[in-house]
């Protein structure tokens, strides 16, 4: 999974991307000739360990978040040079992570002179709207041209895009972004070559202060009103960043010290795989244990996919058993002797806490 943060200038995304990934990002003010800050965290998973006791891998191989601090600013998305190369960072993220500020600090002076979290959130709803409509004008006079010699196979596939466009085009104007435009499966798969920004599932953080932990509940529900298509958390990021440099048993205790329960990495990765419809299988091969993220409703082929293109082109059949059935059985021998290790087909759709091998052939 690949997460981009964004939002705007002075909201802390760059300490957000620090709480995430453990990461020494240098904190400071934007630059449009900074490169995207890029990093990767280990998706926490309690099933791991006592799949561990099961098993006894030599390694053990968590899911892993990548997270993308685009530090250009919106403003400059779909323009020639930079802003260019900041909108192919996000087009290729599974998700967007808007960081939105709610703390007060006169030392970071907020670029409109005022904390006003609907002001920005609305202001960067329409940064990604108009990077969404440059797209559709572009493509939309192309296929103006390419319908007056269009043979009468291409003309009909060139009309049914042109349609689409014009008809998502209209609601964009109305400031409807894509993803609440309840487009059928057949018009999203036209369209899922173009990565539009406002298709995109969008989690929201919001960047509070050290004195508003205590009302970050109230926050997230005033947001989540407005906003109810959206996967929202409130968050200390300044306070999150320096737990993360900490051992986790120092991060523990300091959290039970300050009233707070996980810590923000574990909050924002559960949102994200909720908000993706993401869930996780697991498998041990060559005394490694392995977890893996996959969309849920995926059928068995496409999950060996994910770990090979060769074990989805000559799938034969997995042998499955869900987590929590190993888990009371305690080991696979007593699983197979209760009739819970099981032969799965092609048909076979993955569930969230699978063990899977997988028996292929090519």
């Amino acid at each position: 999974m690949k997460v981009a943060i964004v939002g705007i200038p002075e909201s802390g995304k760059t300490t957000i991307f620090n709480a995430l990934t453990r990461g020494k990002a240098e904190v400071a003010a934007y630059s449009p000739t900074l490169a995207p800050n890029i990093g990767v965290a280990k998706v926490s998973d309690a099933r791991l360990s006592v799949l561990e006791g099961v098993f006894q891998p030599k390694k053990t191989v968590p899911a892993e978040v990548s997270y993308l601090d685009i530090t250009g600013s919106i403003k400059a998305f779909g323009k020639e040079g930079a802003g260019g190369e900041f909108l192919n960072y996000l087009t290729t993220a599974d998700a967007l992570l808007q960081v939105v500020r709610t703390f007060e600090d006169d030392k970071v002076p907020h670029p409109e002179g005022s904390i006003d979290p609907k002001r920005d959130m609305a202001s960067l709803d329409l940064e990604l709207a108009m990077s969404d409509l440059a797209i559709m004008e572009r493509r939309l006079e192309k296929l103006e041209t390419s319908l007056k010699g269009a043979r009468a196979a291409e003309r009909e596939s060139y009309l049914k895009e042109q349609i689409l466009l014009q008809k998502i085009k209209a609601e964009l104007e109305k400031d409807r972004p894509i993803r609440i435009q309840g487009l059928a499966k057949e018009e999203l798969k036209m369209l899922a070559n173009y990565q539009f920004l406002t298709a995109k599932p969008m989690l929201v953080v919001l960047n509070i202060g050290e004195q508003q932990i205590p009302q970050a509940s109230q926050l997230e529900g005033e947001i989540s009103a407005l906003y109810p298509q959206f996967a929202v958390v409130a968050l200390c990021g300044k306070l999150e960043m320096e737990l993360a440099q900490l051992s986790d048993a120092e991060a523990r205790d300091f959290r039970e010290a300050m009233g707070l329960s996980k810590p923000a990495l574990d909050r924002v990765i559960d949102l994200s795989y909720s908000l993706l419809g993401l869930i996780s299988f697991f498998t041990t091969v060559s005394s490694e244990l392995k977890a893996w993220t996959i969309p849920g409703g995926t059928p068995a082929p496409k999950a060996a996919g994910k770990i090979h293109s060769d074990m989805e082109r000559g799938f034969i059949r997995a042998e499955v058993i869900n987590y929590s059935d190993l888990e009371s059985c305690g080991n696979i021998a007593e699983a197979r002797k209760r009739g819970l290790l099981r032969t799965e087909g092609k048909n076979y759709i993955i569930r969230d806490g699978d063990v899977v091998t997988f028996l292929f052939n090519v």
